[in-house]
């Protein structure tokens, strides 16, 4: 038995993107075979076809970490779940595709209410969010949390948890259209990073206690500048660069914590952690309409690359899914 896929032919632009065909896996221990109707794109994709990010041992060479779908099969030790059942799944890679394997505890029910297009767009976002806005940030109701790239995927989403959680949200986008999308998400203010100075907006504002940041470079020190005293910065991607020149004196001087994580390459069972606060902390919100994903738009799957060029472009506001069925 074989399945459709997309695969990454070499190291380069949305072009090295190609149909091929290939084996259906079989789920292992603690393992369920999806089959996907809808996979979301992630930056993490894009960095994987450039060579920049390597999939971590034991996982498919595909892009695609989230998807949704229904249980195809289930290997050894898979309690909880039956052949049919409709998730959405958390990947380690391979949702660029018609089949996918993933840790049976990575795998979340359906929203009600949400599209299978929908849910496909929650793992890797709300996974992402949760584990280091509230997790590792520690965010609190009341506090001030500046969002950078808000109108992203991940920008959508960690606008509406932190709203949805009582902080007074900030977020920074590229142009006029984009601020309107955060503050129609939540965000108390909308920051138009090529026009205003997050750190002043920030700053007059009492400073953020969190901020959570995808830019990195030159963003690091001003990020340093827009904290309260005691502040959070929560790094999980480098567009611009890991490599700064910092001088952490007010690090020190004014107790805030710089930190950070990558989901990927982590444990399967601190996964299935996440998973597990995601269910009894989030979901609930979701089942009853509070949040949603905001979907910018849908390619089929052989047209990965135009979703790939789509969102290199930086002008999608919110998720770009692939279509599989």
């Amino acid at each position: 038995m074989t399945m459709r896929v997309m695969e990454i032919s070499r190291p380069g632009g949305p072009e090295v993107l190609i149909p091929a065909t290939r084996p259906i896996p079989v789920p292992g221990h603690g393992q369920v075979l999806l089959r996907l109707g809808w996979a979301g794109v992630n930056r993490p994709d894009v960095l994987q076809r450039t060579g920049a990010y390597a999939p971590p041992p034991g996982a498919s060479d595909l892009p695609g970490l989230e998807g949704a779908g229904h249980v195809a099969a289930i290997g050894p030790g898979v309690t909880g779940l039956a052949v049919g059942d409709a998730v959405c799944a958390l990947l380690p890679g391979g949702g660029y595709a018609q089949y996918a394997l993933t840790a049976a505890a990575h795998c979340l029910p359906i929203p009600s209410g949400l599209t299978l297009m929908q849910a496909a767009c929650l793992p890797e976002t709300f996974f992402t969010v949760w584990s280091n806005v509230f997790q590792r940030g520690g965010l609190q109701g009341g506090e001030r949390f500046l969002v950078h790239g808000g109108a992203s995927g991940i920008g959508t989403t960690a606008i509406q948890l932190g709203h949805a959680f009582g902080a007074r949200v900030f977020a920074t986008a590229g142009d006029d259209a984009r601020c309107a999308a955060c503050v129609a998400l939540g965000a108390e203010g909308a920051i138009n990073h090529r026009t205003e100075d997050f750190v002043a907006v920030l700053q007059a504002a009492g400073g953020a206690n969190l901020i959570l940041d995808m830019v990195g470079g030159p963003y690091v020190a001003r990020n340093i500048a827009a904290l309260a005293d005691e502040g959070r910065l929560v790094q999980i991607a480098f567009l611009q660069g890991p490599k700064v020149d910092l001088n952490l004196a007010p690090v020190m001087m004014r107790r805030l914590t710089l930190t950070g994580s990558t989901l990927r390459p982590q444990s399967d069972l601190a996964k299935a952690r996440i998973a597990d606060a995601l269910r009894a902390q989030v979901w609930p919100l979701l089942d009853a309409g509070r949040i949603a994903p905001v979907i910018d738009s849908e390619f089929p799957l052989d047209q990965a690359a135009a979703a790939h060029a789509r969102m290199e472009s930086g002008a999608h506001i919110g998720k770009i899914v692939l279509r599989i069925v």
